[in-house]
């Protein structure tokens, strides 16, 4: 329900609005709440929808930020009702009223919801995360209320087919700022959008560094680790191919894949007509301590992304970010913002999206030779350190918000 203390009742003047809170998928969303927090920096969060999956990661609990599940309406009735009690409330809501039924019910219905809650804690700033029903619904309730908006854009709300060009337009062009997570994505919203886009700033995902303690990898076993959503963009399918490879050039090695997906059954599949059973192991979702555990202890990490049939890919996986703090030698595809941080025999290996061959001679060399190992991960390491940390990525993020017009952030400086 929605809160009913006046402003001045709480300090809180940022608000998170996300579609599902907490989502076991999503820890980029998680680090860069805590880091917030940890600069003092208060939050309010903003659900759209309640969790389903019921998996947690265990720094959850480090949360200080309230937590708001916008309720949803049960029709058109509902939403009548809620515009004529909300209609002394926004003296501009008559203004937007044509925005507002074009919306979904429940888009519109949730953008009055946001927009009251916004009015009673106060809020000075909102910020969505990627460009889908998130932030249609904090791009509304900003309209109605006069309190800037940002979002950040990942990948799947700008390259997937069923994107809407002219929707995301607005949102760029209505947003203060746009936050995206690569230089690849930001380049080309400003070739698609124009002047629309004439304020995306990239800001890259970070790590809390003290998590991901750096060692040397030379005398890892012949182990390759891959994480990831068991869907078609991961590229999946690839490493066990590739994997089938390695096993017919008559190599000992082990594969381990972490996370769940509706591919689960299909790669489970692949995996016994390719013989690996044994050697191919889907290890299922992890827990994030768990998942640093499993990266840490193997030879090599295999983020083999592809562009899907939809057009989905991957911005810039987190996996990767972690692998080369842990000192875990990479080896990935040239898809999005990836060749970012794996620079070519400097801070990891890059082969061709879906060419297993490649892949499996990647991974063959990496086992093989542990001075290579060891000079990649250490180059890989020194990069993170420079470019990903989460406490210098968040204040990046303060200074944009800070830039865009809302009043003083408590905690920003």
């Amino acid at each position: 329900m929605r809160p009913s203390e006046p402003a001045a009742a709480s300090p809180t003047r940022l608000g998170y609005v996300l579609k599902v809170y907490p989502r076991f998928s999503e820890t980029f969303i998680l680090n860069e709440v805590l880091a917030h927090e940890a600069a003092g920096t208060p939050l309010h969060l903003i659900s759209l929808r309640p969790p389903i999956d019921g998996r947690f990661h265990e720094r959850l609990a480090e949360v200080k930020a309230p937590v708001t599940y916008l309720p949803r309406t049960r029709g058109t009735a509902d939403l009548w009702g809620l515009l004529a009690r909300s209609a002394h409330r926004f003296p501009r809501l008559v203004d937007h009223l044509d925005e507002l039924l074009a919306a979904g019910v429940d888009d519109a219905a949730q953008a009055l919801e946001l927009a009251a809650l916004v009015q009673d804690r106060g809020l000075a700033h909102l910020h969505a995360h990627f460009g889908t029903v998130a932030t249609t619904v904090t791009r509304l309730a900003a309209r109605l209320t006069d309190v800037p908006y940002t979002f950040t854009a990942h990948a799947k709300d700008i390259f997937h087919d069923e994107v809407e060009p002219a929707d995301l337009g607005r949102k760029l062009a209505d947003a203060a700022a746009t936050i995206t997570v690569s230089d690849f994505n930001e380049r080309h919203l400003r070739a698609t959008y124009g002047l629309a886009a004439d304020r995306v700033v990239r800001v890259y995902n970070g790590l809390d560094l003290e998590l991901f303690p750096f060692t040397e990898p030379a005398d890892r076993p012949p182990i390759v680790v891959s994480v990831g959503r068991l869907v078609e963009k991961k590229g999946f399918t690839d490493l066990i191919e590739a994997c089938a490879v390695l096993a017919g050039r008559g190599r000992r090695f082990r594969c381990e894949i972490v996370g769940s997906g509706p591919l689960e059954t299909a790669l489970a599949e692949l995996i016994g007509s390719r013989g690996l059973d044994g050697t191919v192991l889907l290890r299922g979702p992890l827990p994030q301590g768990a998942v640093r555990r499993v990266v840490g202890e193997a030879a090599v990490l295999a983020a083999p992304c592809v562009i899907g049939e939809d057009g989905n890919r991957d911005g810039l996986p987190t996996v990767l970010l972690e692998a080369m703090a842990l000192g875990t030698p990479c080896v990935a595809t040239d898809v999005t913002g990836i060749p970012e941080v794996v620079h070519h025999h400097e801070t990891g290996l890059i082969v061709a999206q879906r060419d297993h061959v490649a892949l499996a001679d990647a991974l063959e060399r990496l086992f093989d030779d542990s001075e290579l190992r060891c000079r990649l991960a250490r180059s890989a390491r020194a990069l993170i350190e420079a470019e990903f940390d989460i406490h210098r990525q968040t204040a990046r993020l303060r200074e944009v918000f800070a830039g865009s017009g809302s009043a003083p952030l408590e905690g920003v400086a």
